[in-house]
């Protein structure tokens, strides 16, 4: 190679021969951006397109969407439905006793326990006889003296009698010995009176239960002094509140009140049954502390409320009633036969009730109703269904006339006629 060819400076290019390369580049990168926008464009429309004409395939008649609601269904079935009036009530013991003493003096011993079961006649305090013991004896010493009195005036009216049979004495001497008699026999009556009132006083020292039942709490510990009511006044140890109470728990009654409007259906089912059934709740309904049977109704209304009173009595052989507890009281007045549904299935509209009715074809139509008696879980339909028909339990909310709906249980929903789409 010539040496004086590498040396040699690089052909020079023109002006014009530039430029013309340069707007090849740019008109080439133009059209491949047109074409993919192109592209994106198309895509995008044929994306719009098909939601379109899935969106128009989904739709039912009256273009609403054809969506699938899960609702829960029951039965119309006939059934016995009981009649009930629901009250609030107040446990009340049969017999509620308070122990107060009916002498007074010293409380020397108190033997209960807080708590206890008592039985009638149990001693269950005592109080310090000594003084009574000694009044006791003070009547029965006049009571001797005086029947001896007594005696005595009867033998000399016996011997005036005599004398005056031989006309030995005046007549007003046999009469003034008859009256002494007479005025003796008074004070004999008298004295013995004291004296049973002594004994009574006595016996009074110890104080029973009038009762059987449960002892409450003590009032009154020993060593008090105790005063009876008969006495005018309270004594240091506060008788106001007495010693203890007893309150019998078997037998147990229950007082509630009941509308006024319903007290001719509680008589005509009092007619009709020997013993209504009445069933104790406690607070929360779900548990049932005992079941009884309708005593009777107060014999006047309470104006202010609109409402009668009423009782019913309980075994309460479990003691599971305490006196004043708050109880939901249910009177069963009788059963009816009816077709029933569940209360969820009815609903309120502006034309009335109302139930879903569900097909062969789990499609629902809406469906006028009468209600009738009513329990917490099931409702009577007097008119509108027919025995064996399905209602709708759940989710009525999301529902119209005409759908289709899926039902608890089904593996694939109601199947639907689509056209094929195109590839």
């Amino acid at each position: 190679m010539n040496p004086q060819d590498v040396n040699a400076a690089p052909p020079s290019v023109t002006p014009s021969a530039t430029g013309k390369k340069a707007r090849r580049s740019f008109w080439g990168g133009g059209l491949v951006a047109l074409v993919l926008l192109g592209l994106v464009g198309a895509a995008a429309w044929h994306l719009v397109r098909r939601a379109h004409d899935d969106q128009g395939r989904d739709r039912g008649p009256g273009g609403r969407p054809n969506v699938i609601v899960t609702v829960g269904q029951a039965t119309v079935r006939k059934a016995e439905l009981p009649v009930i009036i629901d009250a609030l009530g107040t446990v009340i013991p049969a017999t509620t006793v308070t122990l107060r003493p009916q002498v007074s003096g010293l409380l020397t011993q108190v033997l209960f326990t807080e708590g206890q079961m008592v039985s009638k006649g149990q001693l269950l305090a005592r109080i310090d006889p000594r003084p009574f013991e000694q009044t006791l004896l003070q009547a029965r010493g006049n009571r001797l003296r005086d029947e001896a009195q007594l005696e005595h005036a009867r033998v000399m009216l016996e011997r005036y009698r005599t004398l005056l049979a031989q006309d030995a004495i005046a007549r007003q001497d046999v009469d003034a010995q008859a009256a002494l008699v007479k005025q003796l026999e008074g004070t004999v009556l008298t004295d013995r009176a004291q004296e049973d009132m002594a004994q009574l006083n006595l016996d009074y020292t110890r104080i029973t239960a009038p009762v059987a039942g449960r002892i409450g709490l003590r009032m009154v510990d020993a060593g008090n002094l105790v005063t009876s009511g008969a006495s005018g006044g309270l004594g240091a140890s506060g008788d106001a509140a007495g010693i203890a109470t007893i309150t019998r728990l078997a037998p147990i009654d229950a007082q509630f009140s009941v509308p006024q409007d319903r007290v001719g259906d509680i008589r005509a089912a009092q007619g009709d049954s020997a013993a209504l059934v009445v069933t104790a709740l406690d607070r929360t309904r779900q548990t049932v502390l005992g079941k009884g049977r309708f005593a009777t109704l107060d014999n006047l209304v309470d104006t202010a409320t609109g409402t009668v009173k009423a009782k019913a009595r309980f075994d309460n052989a479990g003691a599971a009633l305490f006196p004043n507890q708050f109880v939901n009281v249910q009177l069963l007045l009788r059963h009816v036969a009816a077709l029933v549904v569940p209360v969820t299935a009815v609903r309120t509209g502006p034309n009335g009730d109302y139930v879903y009715v569900i097909d062969q074809e789990r499609k629902v139509s809406l469906r006028k109703v009468r209600r009738g008696q009513a329990s917490v879980e099931l409702m009577a339909i007097t008119e509108g269904l027919a025995e064996g028909e399905r209602v709708v339990t759940e989710g009525g909310d999301r529902l119209q006339d005409g759908m289709v709906v899926q039902l608890p249980g089904a593996r694939d929903g109601p199947r639907q006629h689509r056209p094929p789409r195109n590839p």
